[in-house]
């Protein structure tokens, strides 16, 4: 995840991430959360496969075709939140298919809070109405990621597969809003979308959205499928890196703020803007991104556990060959404790050793090598290049040449 907000507003939001990271995460804040304690991670749950929607990029391909297909029960359910808790788990991040499709989420995001555990929704945001919206209020969801894909209805639903996906995902904001939740837009950025994205944060700032989560395209699920046709060039990364940092120079951070998830490298293109920028919190932001020992988060602050009860190292390694375990085995603290397990091992070691352009990058310390599974999808081994960084580049770094 890269915060670029946050590195470029405030001393005193670095420093507070800083000391929350040299502190071991203890009395974690929202915000600090990626910056805690590793191995007391953030947890993304697909409560269900079961979706209203059909999603042409849907990374674990839900859709409305999935029944409960041995769900988790809600008996199983509140034991693996009891032992979250045990472990000191800080946030669960419930999330799909479409969660609020799974009836009993209202009692589960209770417990969770009863037992000390923060709570986050991410939602395709067309079944919250008024009702629901309260409902997510009182049972302390604390905030709401909505998924928009377009700035406009045409693109928005050819993405969604609805004709009505766009007014009823704008409408959930209004609801949101009005039940006081935080929520924010998440968008995945595409070939198909990439021309609306700077009205889409202005529609983004319109609609009251707290937060502007950009999220690159994984090859998993529906996403393999189309990954080909919708991945973006490397000129068209760089454009969008630039454009995010200069709205997020000119936003107001208690407005809204943006980052980018599934592309750690990002944050080397922040840090060299900041640099050519000279910008006043440029030193404390390389503190922090170095403090992080590479930018992925898969198999260390974060973990994935899906609607049978599997667990992933993160929510796009839904795959039998990185398959950790399954909580109906073992609990989750039993998985997530283990040294020698060999999907874990590949996440969490210190000095991997990567082929290709990974593996002749002085920049591999601050990213740590990209995002692992998208060199296990398109090449067949987890320790390749990640063939989405344009980083090394004719041995520069574009656009900013900080090499």
């Amino acid at each position: 995840m890269n915060r670029i907000t946050q590195c470029l507003h405030g001393k005193g939001t670095i420093s507070g991430m800083m000391h929350q990271k040299k502190n071991g995460g203890n009395g974690s804040r929202g915000e600090y959360l990626a910056y805690a304690a590793e191995y007391r991670p953030i947890i993304f749950w697909n409560l269900t496969n079961r979706c209203n929607l059909n999603c042409i990029h849907c990374y674990n391909r839900s859709g409305p075709a999935n029944g409960t297909n041995n769900e988790l029960t809600t008996e199983e359910a509140l034991a693996l939140i009891d032992d979250l808790a045990e472990m000191g788990v800080p946030l669960i991040l419930f999330t799909g298919g479409e969660p609020l499709l799974r009836e009993d989420i209202w009692t589960l995001a209770d417990h969770a809070r009863t037992r000390g555990i923060m709570t986050a929704l991410s939602t395709n945001g067309t079944l919250i109405t008024p009702d629901v919206a309260e409902q997510i209020k009182a049972c302390g969801i604390g905030y709401a990621g909505i998924s928009l894909d377009g700035a406009t209805a045409q693109t928005h639903n050819r993405f969604r597969g609805r004709p009505d996906a766009f007014e009823r995902s704008i409408a959930a904001f209004a609801h949101c809003r009005e039940a006081g939740i935080k929520c924010g837009v998440r968008v995945t950025l595409t070939r198909e979308n990439y021309a609306e994205l700077p009205s889409l944060i202005d529609l983004a700032e319109a609609i009251g959205a707290s937060r502007f989560c950009l999220y690159w395209l994984v090859p998993s699920g529906r996403g393999i499928d189309a990954y080909t046709r919708l991945q973006l060039s490397g000129d068209e990364v760089n454009d969008t890196l630039t454009l995010l940092y200069r709205r997020a120079e000119a936003t107001d951070p208690k407005k809204m703020e943006f980052l980018t998830v599934d592309s750690p490298q990002d944050a080397i293109h922040l840090l060299a803007a900041m640099k050519r920028d000279n910008a006043a919190d440029r030193a404390e932001a390389e503190e922090l991104v170095a403090s992080l020992k590479g930018g992925c988060s898969a198999g260390t602050r974060v973990a994935n556990i899906d609607h049978q009860g599997n667990v992933y190292p993160c929510q796009f390694a839904q795959a039998e060959e990185l398959r950790i375990g399954s909580v109906r085995d073992r609990p989750f603290s039993q998985i997530w404790e283990q040294t020698n397990h060999p999907v874990l091992s590949i996440f969490r070691e210190r000095t991997p050793v990567f082929t290709g352009k990974c593996g002749d990058c002085r920049h591999i310390s601050l990213c740590g090598g990209g995002c692992r599974v998208r060199a296990l999808r398109l090449s067949g081994d987890i320790h390749a290049e990640d063939p989405f960084c344009f980083v090394y580049r004719d041995h520069e770094i574009s656009p900013f040449n900080h090499r």
